[in-house]
């Protein structure tokens, strides 16, 4: 039972769980507000966002908080981003800790896809470069636009873009900047990073730097390849589906505003385009890029690109009779493909049992003609909670406390990740050393 409870697995749960709670505890003090009081539902949502780095909010950061209220939310989005595991870890190894063998095969699983590496050596590195990119990126809004990027505005949007949260100190998000090439690629840029996993961050600059004589991995060329993918596949639905229906077509603006989309949809959070302004079909591709979010040991929610890309390989395997899933000439193994499908499955059930219950608590007592929209609004609000990403229609602020309870709820699954609370739950499991008589069944 002990054992259990403090699993590798387990305490991923509890760190995150005692942080939020730390958090809605100082965003309730009138020091952490500019006026008006926060409920304690409100200040619970408002911690679980920042620290799952979602980006949902009830009220508007900018305008609702103080400047210590800001600084509370930036310090539990950077805890979150990295994962308080790691912090744990990375204080553990310098207070000359032993860490025990299960806890550096869990720690490297969800970074680096390795189970054989130097835990403090490689959390250091981690450490230093991350603080470095946010760093870099802060300059450079404070350099391209300094009346409107503050140091501390700089350092908290660079702080929120890199890990992926969406949390912003404006109103209408990044919509005044819709135009600007520059504060638009930076925020992608950090995006981008902050969406591919640290591994994957630290092999390609080792790579580019000369550090690393030999190829990327083949899990850093999925992720690479994938998120490329979805980049160029998502500029190009969305340019065109609101290109369609503004029957306007402005190259450069067109390919700037989907671009962007495209990269804060899958992960993020910011937006350049007002969402409850754009077309269905729009909509539609975003859920689709939200579901899937970023890569594994990053700072996005979603199922990964990973998983996403499993499950086209091994689709067209079946379709042209290929026995092994095939990825980048190497073949998936069947554990993979088991959690994939797993991962999946569990998935689609959390964003349709999600779904039906807020349809039940935000309209359940109004009939489908008096509620038309009611439902893509849901969808959106539940893909986007459990990716992690904070995209709205601006059902947020609207919610009634038990769907405000269900978001909280799909957020801090989201974050962790179904696969955390599968493994959390299997721990718990007992394996049967008998096995059942097989039979083929009709399919299709």
């Amino acid at each position: 039972m002990k054992k259990n409870l403090f699993s590798p697995f387990a305490l991923p749960v509890y760190f995150f769980a005692l942080t939020i709670i730390l958090g809605a505890f100082f965003l309730r003090q009138p020091f952490s507000l500019k006026s008006q009081s926060i409920s304690w539902v409100d200040a619970f949502f408002t911690a679980t966002s920042a620290t799952c780095v979602t980006g949902l909010v009830v009220v508007d950061t900018g305008s609702f908080f103080s400047l210590f209220g800001q600084w509370v939310i930036l310090i539990l989005i950077q805890l979150g981003g990295l994962g308080i595991m790691t912090y744990t870890s990375l204080v553990f190894y310098l207070w000359k800790k032993k860490i025990s063998l299960t806890d550096r095969i869990a720690i490297g699983e969800s970074l680096l896809h390795d189970r054989s590496f130097s835990l403090g050596h490689f959390l250091i590195k981690m450490i230093k470069f991350v603080f470095l990119i946010e760093l870099l990126g802060a300059l450079c809004l404070y350099l391209v636009d300094a009346k409107s990027f503050s140091p501390f505005s700089a350092m908290f949007h660079s702080v929120s873009a890199f890990c992926n949260a969406g949390f912003a100190l404006f109103k209408n998000s990044l919509i005044p900047w819709q135009g600007d090439w520059a504060v638009n690629l930076i925020f992608m840029a950090l995006i981008i990073l902050g969406g591919l996993g640290f591994g994957v961050i630290l092999e390609v600059w080792e790579k580019l730097t000369g550090l690393r004589q030999k190829k990327l991995s083949w899990h850093a060329k999925v992720v690479l390849t994938t998120t490329l993918f979805l980049i160029i596949g998502g500029t190009i639905l969305i340019g065109l589906a609101e290109s369609v229906a503004s029957n306007q077509f402005d190259f450069a603006h067109t390919l700037l505003t989907s671009l962007f989309q495209s990269v804060t949809c899958r992960t993020a959070g910011f937006n350049t385009l007002p969402i409850e302004q754009m077309t269905n079909l729009s909509l539609l591709f975003m859920i689709f890029l939200m579901f899937i979010g970023g890569s594994p040991g990053s700072c996005a929610g979603g199922i990964k690109t990973t998983t996403f890309r499993t499950l086209v390989a091994f689709s067209w395997s079946n379709i042209i009779g290929r026995k092994q899933t095939v990825i980048e000439r190497c073949a998936v193994d069947e554990k993979s493909l088991n959690k994939a499908f797993t991962l999946i499955i569990f998935a689609l059930v959390i964003v349709f049992t999600s779904t039906a219950v807020l349809l039940s608590t935000e309209g359940g007592d109004v009939a489908h003609h008096l509620s038309k929209g009611l439902f893509l609004e849901v969808l959106f609000e539940v893909v986007s909670a459990f990716g992690t990403v904070g995209l709205s229609v601006g059902l947020t602020p609207k919610l009634s406390t038990p769907g405000k309870i269900v978001v909280i709820l799909l957020m801090f699954v989201g974050r962790l990740g179904p696969i955390l609370f599968l493994s959390f739950v299997q721990s718990w499991q007992t394996k049967e050393r008998f096995r059942w008589p097989e039979n083929s069944l009709l399919i299709g």
